[in-house]
């Protein structure tokens, strides 16, 4: 998809609204509990809302596409949450200079907290997976995290990256 198709920009403009009106419903936060440790679902609470929302849907598509192992629904769950609390103008102006180039976040990065914000999501598959280390996830949750954008593992991370770009 390229930004100049219709469904380059249709996409985004769903991405948009979805981050908008992101919840997660008391039920599904209560039936996490049942399969992450402490550690992890403080690092699932600290998450953006736009992030926790999208990491349940990576999390249906995974399994919806019979994905049962833990480490590949854990990554699934998690993949963001070294996105942190960045909110929707930065996504968009980071969005734009994945399209557009480097330039646009030049720009956006000289308003004020936008640089912080911008690097957080160039770095955040990193930072992401860091987070899950620290949260005592498995080696390869952590992998599967680090590597979400350009999988090693040709079966999970490529189920991964797939559920992830769905949703």
């Amino acid at each position: 998809m390229t930004p100049s198709s219709a469904s380059w920009w249709a996409s985004k403009a769903r991405q948009f609204r979805a981050h908008l009106a992101a919840r997660v419903e008391p039920a599904e936060r209560a039936g996490l509990e049942g399969w992450l440790t402490e550690s992890q679902l403080a690092l699932f609470d600290s998450m953006h809302a736009a992030d926790r929302r999208h990491g349940l849907d990576v999390v249906a598509t995974l399994r919806a596409g019979g994905t049962t192992e833990r480490d590949v629904l854990l990554a699934g769950l998690l993949h963001d949450a070294g996105k942190g609390q960045t909110g929707v103008w930065p996504r968009v102006a980071y969005s734009l200079g994945q399209a557009y180039g480097a330039w646009v976040w030049r720009v956006a990065g000289a308003l004020p907290g936008w640089r912080a914000d911008l690097d957080r999501l160039r770095h955040h598959a990193e930072s992401s997976a860091a987070a899950a280390e620290a949260a005592g996830c498995s080696d390869r949750t952590v992998e599967l995290i680090r590597w979400q954008e350009a999988p090693r593992d040709p079966d999970a991370g490529e189920r991964l990256r797939l559920a992830d770009e769905a949703n």
